[in-house]
């Protein structure tokens, strides 16, 4: 018994030849065309127009979803993959894919077929930009606390909502918004809140964008709606039931997040060991010195164990094992983020004077990995969250 899960079957890992085509197709592109974009986009805070229509080419907009939505029709691990080969060159540019899949699987999930064929096969190709709308300023990690609200009248919707640091918010063409359609209960705050699907024209205001630790060319923004009108046929999946899937599109992101710091990780060690090779003290390869080959096997470990814990995660997720799933992408989360934060400590370590240069990139992937640690739900939420899922879902006890 491998307790709490059935059979030592279940900590395979489904990777296929597939999936490393896959992430040679995407190495190539981060290497030979994103890399030079870097340091321009993050001081411009933008993604230059030719790559993210280079971008349309390769199919990362839609990669998980169905061809007959114009999408690449590949799993969930696909998913993990790009996001790691992305995040090793620009973790800015792999943020800008995460919510246009997260809104994809949305769509795809709780849509009925008119709303698939009126947004997903434009969000699939490239051809229009999505974000996901639930945070609030009182209202973050607690999910059911927003105060957004949507009154019917007739055949729509009114919507008012104020919403913050929102991935896209400022550049989106179509939101996922949860709002209040019925008041909270006490006994059950997470009821009566729904999904909407609003198009900008409708009257879709940025407030402002928000500046951020880390991940600088994200454009991560306040929004607004006053009165804004919603036709009815616009609600994902039923009403009232919103709080369900955003907590189900926020599992589905959490290990696509552990895979992004995967990604920082496998930057932080590469630059890690090919200076410990390069640079010499003491007439002596850094490389030949203990303490630095201790780095070297402990950054190794951190990487590894990660890449193993978030790739079992996605498999669990492919599989359809949620119950499993839930719990390993908590796991997956707050471990690869903080191993990967390690490693790139370490290699400021070994870097000396140099790794308190900006011109490293170190700097850059530590203050990455701060927004890593709290989008998709907190680190120490996650420890919360994996801990309840397990005692609930496999000893059937709420605590």
């Amino acid at each position: 018994m491998v307790f709490p899960l059935k059979s030592i079957e279940d900590f395979t890992i489904d990777l296929t030849q597939d999936h490393e085509l896959l992430r040679n197709a995407v190495r190539e592109f981060a290497e030979n065309e994103v890399r030079k974009y870097v340091e321009k986009g993050e001081v411009e805070r933008d993604f230059p127009k030719d790559l993210k229509e280079r971008a349309k080419d390769l199919g990362l907009y839609g990669l998980d979803v169905p061809t007959e939505y114009n999408g690449q029709g590949a799993d969930y691990l696909s998913l993990l993959v790009t996001a790691e080969e992305l995040s090793r060159i620009w973790t800015s540019f792999s943020t800008f894919f995460l919510i246009q899949w997260m809104f994809n699987q949305a769509i795809l999930k709780w849509g009925n077929e008119s709303l698939k064929k009126r947004y997903l096969r434009d969000t699939a190709k490239g051809e229009k930009i999505a974000a996901f709308c639930n945070t609030e300023p009182d209202a973050g990690s607690d999910v059911a606390g927003i105060k957004s609200t949507a009154k019917k009248v007739n055949d729509h919707y009114v919507l008012n909502a104020r919403k913050m640091f929102i991935t896209n918010g400022d550049i989106a063409d179509y939101y996922l918004i949860t709002a209040r359609t019925s008041p909270p209960d006490p006994k059950a705050k997470w009821k009566g809140i729904t999904v909407f699907i609003v198009e900008r024209e409708w009257g879709v205001k940025t407030v402002s964008r928000i500046e951020t630790t880390g991940l600088k060319a994200s454009h991560t923004a306040e929004i607004m709606l006053e009165d804004v009108k919603v036709p009815e046929e616009n609600v994902l999946g039923e009403v009232d039931m919103g709080f369900k899937y955003a907590v189900e599109s926020f599992d589905y992101a959490r290990t696509i997040v552990s895979s992004q710091a995967i990604g920082i990780a496998q930057q932080a060690f590469e630059k890690l060991v090919n200076y410990s090779l390069q640079r010499t003290a003491f007439e002596k390869k850094l490389a030949e010195f203990e303490l630095v080959q201790q780095k070297v096997s402990e950054s190794l470990d951190d990487l590894e164990t990660s890449r193993l814990l978030t790739y079992w995660a996605g498999t669990l997720y492919k599989r359809g094992r949620m119950q499993e799933y839930i719990i390993a992408a908590s796991l997956a989360k707050f471990h690869s983020t903080e191993a990967a934060e390690r490693i790139v400590m370490r290699a400021m370590t070994v870097h000396g004077g140099y790794g308190v240069s900006v011109s490293t990139g170190l700097e850059r992937l530590l203050r990455d990995l701060q927004i890593l640690k709290t989008y998709e739900g907190t680190n120490d939420i996650q420890r919360i969250s994996a801990a309840r899922q397990f005692y609930y879902r496999f000893m059937g006890v709420k605590v």
